[in-house]
C-alpha cells in the first residue's frame, strides 16, 4: 500500500539512494534537507551535512528521481538541542555523543513533525537500521544487516511514536549494495565518501571548538600523572581529552598510556596501561526503554559502551531511580561518563533500551 514518505536527505549516498527506493517502491515522496547551525567565526565555517555543494547534490538527486526538494532552516533549534547540550556535558566533565540528541531531538523531533505537517505519514532516512511490528502491538527497533554499519546504537533513545513513523529502507542492505544500487541510477553521489567527527566543528575538530567555546575556567592547564601520582606532563584542559585516548597526550614513558580518568578536582588527567582501562560494572543514568517500560528485573542482554565497541554479553537490573546497573560478563574498555551504553536483548538484534554512562567501577 502506497503512502506518502518524507525522505531526509543530505546529499550522501545513503539518504539518496533510500529516497530512490522509496519512490521506485511506489509511494508519494519529498526529500527535505535540514541547514544545521555552524560555528559563524571559525575558519571554513559550514556544516558538514549542509554545505552549499551537499545542498547542490540533494537537490540534483531529487530531481533525478522525479521528487520535490526543500530545505528547512532549524539552525537555532540545532544549536540549542544538540550543540548546547553538548557544550554542557562537556564542561561537566562528560564525553557525550551528541548524534542522540540529534536523532531525537532534530531528525526525528522537529524535522518528523515538519513531515507530518506537510502531509508525511513516515520519515524515512538512510540509517542502517531496522524496525518491526511485535505481537503486542510495540515497534521494536533493530540492528542494521549490515553490522559494520549499524546504527541503532544511535537510534536507541526514539520513542514509541517516533518509531511507529519510522522507516529505514537501507535497513537490509549492505554499504557495498547501496553504491551499487546508486551507481545503477545514476546518482552523482554514488562514490561520495561517508561523513565523518562532528560535523559543525570547524577544522580542528572537537578539541579546537571545545577550546573557544567552554569558559577559560574549564580548560584551565594541569598535570599530567601515572597512576602512582607522578607526573609525566601537562594537559591543555580536561574536556579535550576522554577516557581510553592515547593519541594527542604528548608524554613518553616507553610503553603505551592512556587516559585512566579525569580527575576534576585536581585538575589532574590520570594515565595508565590498557589493562587499567577494563572494568565490569557500569552504572547508567537515565534510561529510555525502546518498548516504552522498564523490565521486571535483572535481564540478560548485549551492550555496547560507545558506537564503535563491540558488544558484551552482561545483566542490566534496572533501578529504582531510572537508572540501570549493568554487569559485564568480562571487563569492557574504556566507559566514558557521558557516553551512551546501549543494551540490545540477548539475541543482539532488538534494541532494549540505553541511557548515559554516570560512572564505572
Amino acid at each position: 500500500m502506497s503512502a506518502t514518505v518524507a525522505v531526509a536527505m543530505s546529499g550522501g549516498v545513503d539518504s539518496s539512494v533510500a529516497a530512490a527506493l522509496m519512490a521506485a517502491a511506489g509511494h508519494r515522496v519529498f526529500g527535505i534537507m535540514l541547514r544545521l547551525w555552524a560555528e559563524p567565526d571559525a575558519p571554513q565555517a559550514a556544516n558538514r551535512c549542509c554545505t552549499l555543494g551537499a545542498v547542490d547534490d540533494a537537490r540534483a538527486v531529487a530531481d533525478r528521481i522525479g521528487i520535490p526538494f526543500s530545505v528547512i532552516d532549524v539552525r537555532d533549534a540545532f544549536k540549542a538541542a544538540v550543540v548546547d547540550a553538548w557544550l554542557a556535558a562537556a564542561a561537566a566533565g562528560e564525553t557525550p555523543n551528541p548524534c542522540f540528541n540529534c536523532n531525537r531531538r532534530v531528525r526525528f523531533g522537529l524535522l518528523l513533525d515538519q513531515a507530518v505537517a506537510l502531509g508525511a505519514d513516515a520519515l524515512a532516512t538512510g540509517h542502517y537500521a531496522r524496525t518491526r511490528r511485535a505481537p503486542d502491538g510495540t515497534v521494536e527497533l533493530l540492528r542494521g544487516v549490515d553490522a559494520a554499519k549499524d546504527q541503532s546504537y544511535v537510534l536507541h533513545a526514539l520513542d514509541q511514536a517516533q518509531l511507529a513513523r519510522a522507516c529505514f529502507p537501507l535497513g537490509a542492505m549492505r554499504k557495498t549494495e547501496v553504491r551499487a544500487t546508486a551507481e545503477r541510477l545514476g546518482l552523482l553521489v554514488a562514490h561520495r565518501p561517508d561523513s565523518v567527527d562532528l560535523c559543525w566543528t570547524a577544522p580542528d575538530g572537537a578539541a579546537g571548538f571545545l577550546g573557544r567555546h567552554l569558559p577559560a575556567a574549564a580548560m584551565v592547564p594541569g598535570a599530567i600523572v601515572d597512576l602512582a601520582g607522578r607526573r609525566l606532563g601537562t594537559h591543555a584542559g580536561l574536556p579535550r581529552y576522554t577516557i581510553g585516548q592515547r593519541r594527542g597526550l604528548g608524554v613518553a614513558t616507553g610503553e603505551p598510556v592512556f587516559v585512566v580518568r579525569r580527575d576534576a578536582v585536581g585538575n589532574a588527567l590520570v594515565v595508565g596501561p590498557a589493562e587499567a582501562l577494563g572494568t565490569n560494572d557500569v552504572i547508567v543514568r537515565g534510561m529510555h526503554y525502546s518498548g516504552g517500560a522498564a523490565p521486571d528485573g535483572p535481564v540478560r542482554v548485549t551492550a555496547q559502551v560507545r558506537y564503535r565497541a563491540k558488544a558484551a554479553a552482561a545483566t542490566l537490573t534496572p533501578l529504582p531511580d531510572g537508572g540501570a546497573a549493568v554487569r559485564f560478563d568480562a571487563p569492557v574498555r574504556a566507559p566514558a561518563p557521558g557516553q551512551g551504553l546501549v543494551a540490545w536483548r540477548e539475541d543482539d538484534t532488538v534494541v532494549l533500551g540505553g541511557g548515559t554512562i554516570a560512572a564505572a567501577a
